[in-house]
C-alpha cells in the first residue's frame, strides 16, 4: 500500500470512529451540527476542493460533483448522518479502487520485470565496469553472470550456459546457448557466465520494445472503452439536470395542484438521486479490466497492442496462417534415403561432401544429417550449375547431387519420388545411387494447435503458401486445416486475405498469423495481424497488433480465448452497472430508495465491478 493510499485508510479509520463516537452521543442542534462537520471535513475535504476546482474550471460535472452537491445538501436537510456515511463509503470504494489498480499494475510489473539495471562492460584491459546500459555501444562486449538479466540484444561470443525465457514467453523450460548462438536482452542467465557481442543499442532491444508496448497499450482504446468515454460526458451532465428538476418541478406542479409543495422531500429525492447516478464502475472497471486483460496476456508470453485489438481478437471467426515458420520451423531436414544403391549412411557422406561448399538451406540440411563438417581434402573439381545441383569428385569419384534435370544432364535417369517434399537425386561414376528426401519439419503442437482453435470457436482455417501444391496440401491434410492456397507470391497472399475478408459475416473478424517479416503487408492487411517466433524482429512488432512472444502456434488459441474471457467481463461490467444504476434511479426519484440504498448503487457496485475486472489477469488456465 503507498503512502498516500495509508493516509486515505487513516481518514477513512478516524471518521469512521468518530462517526460512530457521534451516533452513540445524545446531541442536538447546532452543536450536533457543528460535531458531525468534523468527521465530514476528515473524510471529505479532498472531494470537496476537487469539486470546487472543476466548477472554477468550468468542468463541473464528475463524480466529484456529484458527491459534493449530494452530501452537502443532505447535511444542510439535517440528515447528518447519511451525509458523512456516503462520504466515508464514497472514499473506501475509491481506496478499493486505488489498491485494485495497484496489485494488477504491480502483478503486471512483477510478471514483466525484465528491464536491467545496469550492464558489465568488457573493456579492452580486460576490466569489467558496471554502465548503464544505455551507454553500451553497438559492437561491445557485455559480460552476463549467472543469475543477472542480459541488457541488450547480440550474439555469444564465449560460454555455454542456460537462459531462463519465462519473462519473456511464459514457458519454463531453459534455453540452452553457446558460442555463436543469438540472445534476446530481458532473458536471465542461469548457469555460467557469457560474453555477449551487442548487436543494438538499449533503446532498440527487444526488452525496450516489449516494455514500450505493454505501457503504451492502453492509449489504443476499444470500442467499450470509447462508449463509456462518450457516455460519461453525457450522463453526468444529464443526471445533474435530472435531479435539479427533480428537486423543483415536482414541488411546483404540487403548488400550482393547491397540494403541499414537500420541497424537502424532492430535494432529499433528488440528493439520493445525484448519489446513486455517480458513473464510478463504468468508468474506472471498464479500462481497469482490459488493462488486467492486456497483462494476463503478457504473463502468457502473448503482447497485445490494445484494448482495440483485444476487442477485435476476441470476434475472430476466420484464421489465415502461413506455412513456414508459422506452422513449419521453416529449417529442412533429411526425411528419407531412398532406393539407394549403397548403404544410406554413405549415400549422405558422398553427398554432403559435395555439397560442402554450397552455403544453400538444402545443402546445410545435408551436412547436418551426414552428422559431421566434410572433409574439404576429399574434394575436388566442384562445379556448382545454377537451378540444377553441384557436380565433385569425392575420394575420385565423380558425384551429381541436385534435382532431375541435374541427373539428365549427366546422362542418369532419375527415379520419381512418391513422397511429398524436395527430392535431391544422387548419381555416381554416372550411374544413378538413389534419392534423398528433404521436407520442412511440422512445429511440435501445431495439430494441437488447429485442434485448439476449432474448440475455440474459430470456423475456418486457412493456409497461405508459396511451395508447390502436393507440399501444402499434404501439411494442410496432415494438421486438419480446412483450406490451403499454394504457390502464392506476397501480392497473391494478400489479395487471398482480400477475397476472405470479402467472405467474412457482418461482426465477424479475421486474423492472419505469420512470422512478420515476410507477411508484413498481409499482417497489416488482416483485421488483427499476429506475429508468431518474432521476438528481436523489428518487422514484426511494427507490423502486427499481436506479438507471440515465441513460435508455440498453440498460444494463438489462447490469446482468443483470453480477450474473449476479457470482453466477457467487460460486458458483465457494463450491463450490472448500467443495469442496477436505471433500477436504483427509478426507485430513487420515486422514494423507494433512500440515502444508504444510493451507497451501495454507487460504492457498492464499482467494488464488485472491480473485482470482477480482476478477474481478467487470471489467464494460466486458459
Amino acid at each position: 500500500m503507498s503512502k498516500k493510499q495509508k493516509k486515505v485508510l487513516w481518514r477513512i479509520l478516524i471518521a469512521a470512529a468518530l462517526l460512530v463516537l457521534l451516533l452513540l452521543l445524545p446531541l442536538t442542534g447546532w452543536l450536533r451540527f457543528a460535531l458531525f462537520l468534523i468527521p465530514y471535513f476528515v473524510i471529505g475535504y479532498d472531494i470537496l476542493i476537487k469539486a470546487f476546482k472543476g466548477i472554477v474550471n468550468r468542468q463541473p460535472f464528475d463524480e466529484n460533483f456529484l458527491m459534493a452537491v449530494a452530501t452537502v445538501g443532505a447535511i444542510a436537510l439535517g440528515e447528518y448522518t447519511e451525509g458523512v456515511a456516503v462520504m466515508l463509503f464514497y472514499q473506501i470504494g475509491e481506496l478499493f479502487q486505488s489498491y485494485a489498480v495497484g496489485r494488477s499494475r504491480r502483478s503486471i510489473a512483477a510478471l514483466m520485470d525484465i528491464r536491467p539495471d545496469s550492464a558489465n562492460l568488457l573493456g579492452e584491459d580486460g576490466e569489467i565496469t558496471a554502465v548503464d546500459p544505455d551507454e553500451v555501444e553497438i559492437g561491445s562486449i557485455i559480460v552476463v553472470r549467472p543469475g543477472e538479466k542480459i541488457p541488450i540484444d547480440g550474439v555469444v561470443v564465449s560460454g555455454d550456459s542456460s537462459l531462463d525465457t519465462a519473462a519473456l514467453t511464459g514457458e519454463s523450460i531453459p534455453r540452452e546457448v553457446r558460442a555463436g548462438s543469438e540472445v534476446i536482452s530481458g532473458c536471465i542467465n542461469l548457469s555460467a557466465p557469457l560474453q555477449i557481442r551487442t548487436g543494438r543499442e538499449f533503446g532498440e532491444s527487444t526488452v525496450s520494445k516489449i516494455l514500450d508496448l505493454v505501457e503504451n497499450a492502453t492509449s489504443r482504446k476499444s470500442k467499450s472503452e470509447n462508449f463509456i468515454s462518450r457516455f460519461a460526458r453525457v450522463y453526468t451532465p444529464a443526471v445533474c439536470y435530472s435531479a435539479l428538476a427533480l428537486a423543483l418541478l415536482p414541488p411546483l406542479v404540487n403548488l400550482l395542484l393547491g397540494r403541499g409543495a414537500d420541497f424537502t422531500v424532492w430535494l432529499y429525492r433528488a440528493l439520493t438521486f445525484l448519489v446513486i447516478s455517480c458513473p464510478c464502475a463504468l468508468v474506472i472497471s471498464i479500462p481497469l479490466g482490459f488493462f488486467a486483460g492486456i497483462g494476463g496476456a503478457s504473463a502468457q508470453g502473448i503482447l497485445i497492442k490494445g484494448s482495440n485489438f483485444m476487442e477485435t481478437l476476441a470476434d475472430v471467426r476466420t484464421i489465415v496462417m502461413d506455412k513456414t515458420g508459422t506452422l513449419t520451423r521453416g529449417s529442412f531436414e533429411v526425411s528419407g534415403v531412398h532406393h539407394a544403391s549403397l548403404e544410406d549412411k554413405q549415400l549422405l557422406e558422398l553427398a554432403a561432401h559435395a555439397e560442402a561448399l554450397s552455403t544453400h538451406p538444402i545443402s546445410r540440411s545435408l551436412i547436418r544429417a551426414y552428422g559431421s563438417e566434410p572433409d574439404g581434402t576429399r574434394v575436388t573439381d566442384v562445379r556448382e550449375i545454377s537451378g540444377q545441383g553441384v557436380i565433385a569428385r569425392v575420394d575420385g569419384r565423380e558425384v551429381a547431387v541436385g534435382n532431375a534435370k541435374l541427373m539428365r544432364a549427366v546422362g542418369v535417369e532419375p527415379i520419381d519420388c512418391r513422397s511429398v517434399g524436395t527430392v535431391v537425386h544422387v548419381a555416381i561414376d554416372g550411374a544413378y545411387a538413389g534419392h534423398i528426401l528433404i521436407s520442412d519439419v511440422i512445429k511440435d503442437g501445431a495439430r494441437e494447435a488447429i485442434d485448439a482453435l476449432h474448440e475455440a470457436g474459430v470456423t475456418k482455417t486457412v493456409m497461405l503458401t508459396g511451395d508447390i501444391r502436393a507440399v501444402g496440401e499434404d501439411v494442410a491434410k496432415r494438421l486438419g486445416i480446412d483450406q490451403v492456397k499454394s504457390e502464392l507470391l506476397p501480392a497473391d497472399k494478400v489479395e487471398a486475405v482480400e477475397a476472405l475478408l470479402a467472405e467474412s459475416q457482418k461482426g465477424e473478424t479475421l486474423a492472419f498469423v505469420g512470422d512478420g517479416i515476410n507477411d508484413a503487408p498481409v499482417l497489416s492487411r488482416a483485421d488483427v495481424g499476429i506475429a508468431m517466433g518474432a521476438l528481436g524482429s523489428d518487422a514484426a512488432i511494427e507490423a502486427a497488433d499481436v506479438v507471440l512472444m515465441d513460435d508455440d502456434p498453440r498460444k494463438i488459441a489462447k490469446a482468443i480465448r483470453i480477450s474473449r474471457k476479457c470482453l466477457r467481463i467487460v460486458r458483465e461490467n457494463i450491463w450490472f452497472a448500467i443495469g442496477v444504476k436505471l433500477l436504483c434511479l427509478a426507485l430513487g426519484a420515486l422514494g423507494l430508495a433512500g440515502m444508504w440504498a444510493a451507497i451501495f448503487a454507487d460504492v457498492g457496485v464499482m467494488v464488485l465491478a472491480v473485482l470482477n475486472a480482476l478477474r481478467a489477469l487470471n489467464t494460466s488456465r486458459l
